[in-house]
């Protein structure tokens, strides 16, 4: 992969993080992308990420992982001489009412979600702030500033997105990296593809379900320079949900 600009986006291989992968890749950036599980998902996006510009690079770990996590980004950090944006994406769901939550559950979100903020964060963050310079936009969600029923768990890893985020943009805003969050509400994705759509559009004021492309393309603005004097803030994209 050249020296162009690079961006990591993990969850990259499907919804939300492929969108914003591949806006990114049309963005100038060569885009590197975590997943789990799905290989084709992943073959997918790296072939969109290329139709759009850029070149891509695929890491199969899970990012809540620690140990799996410290060993796959030491190897991308020692082939890459700059990491000039990081997209915390990953995450999953496992719902239900609280006092009926496995703690398995409880733990498989918090894991990924805010274990995998501090597991890609922290090595990358370093890398940034030796260049003078960076970009971390992590994924929360209304969850996190509404309380969904049945979604303790998850609501708990994204608020923790959110004040991580914030006390990271004040430590780190004079070292030349700035740090951000984006909220979305409900996207048309594998994620929310069981929900009860219809039921759910009533209580959106713009009356619809959003893309994740609306997603990305705010993701893409914070990274750029166009930006520049934003940092420690939440951009909600809900349809004005909340």
């Amino acid at each position: 992969m050249s020296e162009r600009m690079m961006a990591v986006v993990t969850g990259g291989s499907r919804g939300i993080g492929r969108a914003i992968a591949v806006e990114l890749a049309g963005g100038g950036y060569d885009v590197a992308i975590t997943y789990k599980t799905n290989e084709q998902a992943a073959a997918e996006t790296l072939r969109l990420i290329e139709a759009a510009g850029g070149q891509g690079e695929a890491l199969r770990f899970d990012v809540g992982n620690a140990a799996e996590a410290d060993e796959k980004v030491e190897e991308l950090l020692g082939r890459r001489e700059r990491i000039d944006v990081l997209i915390n994406n990953a995450g999953v769901t496992a719902d239900g009412l609280f006092m009926m939550m496995p703690r398995q559950d409880w733990n498989a979100v918090i894991d990924t979600t805010l274990q995998g903020f501090y597991n890609m964060t922290k090595p990358i963050l370093r890398k940034m702030v030796r260049k003078k310079r960076g970009c971390i936009v992590s994924l929360s969600s209304v969850s996190a500033l509404v309380g969904n029923r049945g979604q303790a768990n998850y609501a708990a890893a994204k608020a923790g997105i959110i004040a991580a985020s914030r006390a990271l943009a004040a430590e780190v805003a004079r070292l030349g990296v700035r740090v951000n969050v984006v909220a979305p509400g409900l996207i048309e994705t594998d994620m929310t593809s069981g929900l009860p759509l219809e039921n759910i559009k009533q209580m959106i004021p713009m009356a619809r379900i959003g893309r994740p492309e609306e997603v990305a393309k705010v993701v893409r603005f914070l990274c750029s320079d166009d930006a520049s004097y934003i940092t420690g803030q939440v951009i909600s994209v809900n349809g004005g949900m909340f």
